[in-house]
């Protein structure tokens, strides 16, 4: 047992795949897909001449077009969902435990989509499509850095939208999403609600409060302190890889709970001799890390990771100030699923959110996700929900 929880916190902290649950024998082999659009006006007014993002696909969408599934990703997530590309890939992606034929989300009778985000962090994934600081800025011919406009969890759905409307779907039988993700589907919720059917929200918050804005900027902080960051002007010269580095392990330590975190390291000692006799020499378990959160950190770009934290950090849903208006909003049926070990995205504010929701007369209703995860409960735990999920789906 414990071999293997060293091996979980190497597949989810530093690859933006999980651990799914599919073996050979029935993995869903998926195909990533381009999709383009002209002319995109960001929430900040700044009009992109170009926007290119991934996306892929299980289950077939019926005639009528309406039993389509929308799957919106984490922040260091992208749109590989479910299944493999290749029958021999490591892993399936990161919800393949309730995405496929029989499961929860069963692509036998749903259609399920699901896209790389606007600047999304894995640039050098080879299977990663989207636009960003590190695109060419057609108006130079050179990388945008940082004149690339301020982008928010709005505009990714807006693109979103775009993908959709190009493929004739109209109306969503549902949105699901985790962390970064249920901003996303809350937001389509709050923006579109003549057009989702089923809201499922999972370990997510409704609005950014002065703690979280706080922590996230936390991850930003060693990127802009690196001297290879140069303000964004890194393209073509050494990359600021210590700075995301660092990030990665913050996000790591801020995405795990201490139980498990704590348990991945069953040989970890205080007293390391290194360390005791050298004061450059780190600790055997920080010199481990560092080695994982460097190989995380090349296949990723660090103004990306910037322009997903201001993203983030700027989410209210409907972007409206007023939280209890914006719920209003929603007329989708809704499911949230905290997890009742989060201590990034704390369950007791959708606790609240549940209360504001049900008193307005909505049709919400809230089951906590156990586990010792912390946050990542959203992804590991995920599968004692399946059976609350299809049910809700068919409802």
């Amino acid at each position: 047992m414990k071999t293997k929880l060293i091996i979980l916190l190497w597949l989810v902290v530093f690859s933006s795949t999980a651990f799914g649950a599919a073996n050979k024998a029935d993995t869903m082999l998926v195909e990533k897909q381009h999709f383009t659009t002209k002319d995109f006006t960001t929430v900040s007014g700044v009009t992109l001449d170009q926007v290119d993002i991934g996306w892929e696909s299980y289950g077939k969408l019926n005639a009528n077009k309406d039993n389509v599934i929308l799957i919106t990703h984490y922040f260091s997530g992208t749109s590989h969902a479910a299944g493999k590309y290749k029958a021999d890939d490591a892993l399936p992606g990161y919800w393949d435990a309730i995405i496929g034929p029989g499961k929860a989300i069963d692509t036998n009778k749903y259609y399920v989509i699901s896209s790389d985000t606007l600047v999304n962090a894995n640039w050098h994934d080879e299977n990663v499509i989207t636009t960003g600081p590190a695109s060419t800025n057609p108006k130079t011919g050179k990388p945008y850095g940082l004149d690339f406009p301020v982008v928010t969890i709005t505009d990714f759905v807006n693109v979103q939208k775009r993908l959709l409307d190009s493929l004739g779907i109209t109306k969503l039988h549902a949105v699901m999403g985790a962390s970064m993700g249920s901003f996303q589907a809350l937001e389509w919720a709050t923006r579109y609600p003549d057009k989702v059917e089923r809201l499922i929200h999972v370990i997510g918050a409704a609005t950014m409060d002065a703690w979280t804005v706080a922590a996230l900027e936390k991850w930003a902080l060693p990127i802009r302190l690196d001297k290879n960051w140069q303000q964004g002007n890194y393209y073509g010269k050494e990359r600021p890889l210590d700075g995301l580095a660092a990030t990665m392990l913050n996000i790591t330590q801020d995405a795990m709970h201490p139980i498990i975190y704590n348990a991945s390291f069953p040989d970890f000692t205080v007293l390391d001799e290194g360390a005791l006799k050298d004061i450059r020499t780190l600790p055997k378990l920080n010199q481990v890390l560092a080695q994982r959160a460097m190989a995380r950190a090349k296949t990723q770009d660090a103004n990306h990771v910037l322009y997903l934290v201001r993203a983030s950090q700027l989410f209210t849903a409907g972007m409206q100030s007023d939280l209890t208006t914006a719920l209003k909003n929603v007329s989708a049926k809704t499911l949230l699923l905290p997890a009742t070990n989060d201590l990034l995205l704390r369950p007791e504010n959708m606790r609240t959110v549940f209360d504001t929701m049900k008193a307005a007369g909505k049709d919400v209703e809230i089951s906590e996700i156990e586990g010792g995860w912390g946050h990542l409960d959203g992804i590991f735990s995920i599968a004692p929900k399946a059976q609350l999920i299809s049910e809700f789906l068919e409802e």
